[in-house]
């Protein structure tokens, strides 16, 4: 396996060196900004100048490290993208389908960066997937650096990747040996006291208005019996991510949080990882969503979600009965 990685990357390396001899490179994110996908994009942006992170979103975690390392990343509008007439390629990073990144993507060759279950892009000459089955895509660029940019593996881009890796992981929740492995190195490389840097992510309190539709979303919870599995059910109007999370320490097999704004449904789900190891995949399950009820979806074993247009009560209604055909493992 590891000589397979180590082929992976030789050939990444030869097609980001060509591209950026080209000329510009926008490496985007995914249209979440969340850590895992900003981390991975200024990581990567830090390699060569001709490299730009971008995308149409920051995530309140990303943001806030953003702002205190003054990081570059350029914040595009969605549906007003004006590319530079010489740009070059794309790299795309933590993003299953190129609906996912929000931006109307220029025709130009594109490298994908991924690590998620589910794959609808659709690739041309002159295109290159790397797709691993790793915990977050920062580990993916981490290992890259490490073997063919360890010089700008400086403290700050090691802070990008660790953070990248601990939210994808949920806390290391999620973890395996290759994630820990890599957080190893990224502590080692950056100079990071690690008790420090997680105190730095936690600063921000939530405001009363949070706190507040935090606190509805667990007073709306409720607990069903999907077949073997105990899955708990709320609704939020925002920050249904943070609700998910919340709940998944109460110790159910499973947690969907519904929100419904605008026309369009989002279901965020969450398992524990004995749940995983028993059977539920919810990446596969959020994509057999999409199949049914249109709409997309797709994650992680352990997270993911789905969105569409679907009735809230109808989607939520079809999660559960996904995870109550699903046989229990021992």
């Amino acid at each position: 396996m590891k000589q397979l990685h180590n082929d992976d990357l030789e050939s990444l390396h030869h097609w980001l060196c060509e591209a950026t001899a080209r000329g510009p490179v926008a490496v985007i994110t995914g249209k979440n900004g969340d850590m895992d996908t900003v981390g991975s994009a200024i990581a990567l942006s830090s390699i060569h100048p001709n490299f730009m992170a971008c995308g149409v979103h920051l995530g309140r975690v990303a943001r806030r490290l953003v702002e205190s390392h003054h990081a570059p990343f350029r914040l595009l509008k969605s549906g007003r993208e004006q590319w530079p007439s010489s740009i070059s390629a794309l790299v795309i990073v933590d993003a299953a389908a190129a609906d996912q990144t929000g931006l109307d993507l220029p025709n130009v060759p594109k490298c994908i960066l991924d690590h998620h279950a589910t794959d609808d892009w659709k690739l041309q000459e002159g295109d290159f997937s790397l797709k691993w089955d790793v915990r977050s895509t920062t580990e993916m660029v981490a290992r890259y650096m490490l073997n063919h940019a360890n010089k700008q593996m400086t403290g700050p881009v090691c802070e990008f990747l660790l953070a990248g890796l601990v939210t994808d992981t949920g806390r290391f929740r999620h973890a395996n040996a290759g994630s820990f492995e890599i957080a190893a190195s990224l502590l080692e490389n950056g100079g990071i006291d690690y008790q420090s840097f997680i105190e730095s992510m936690e600063d921000e309190r939530p405001s009363p208005s949070d706190q507040g539709a935090m606190l509805r979303g667990l007073q709306r919870t409720e607990l069903t019996e999907a077949g073997p599995w105990r899955v708990l059910r709320s609704t939020a109007g925002t920050l249904e991510g943070r609700v998910a999370s919340l709940l998944s320490g109460i110790g159910a097999d499973a947690v969907v949080v519904t929100r419904h704004r605008h026309g369009e449904t989002r279901l965020t789900v969450r398992a524990s990882r004995s749940s995983v190891l028993a059977g539920l995949h919810l990446g596969s399950i959020m994509e057999g969503l999409s199949e049914s009820l249109g709409g997309k979806g797709g994650g992680h074993d352990g997270a993911a979600g789905w969105s569409g247009q679907a009735d809230p009560v109808a989607a939520e209604s079809a999660f559960i009965d996904a995870v109550a055909r699903i046989e229990r493992g021992k």
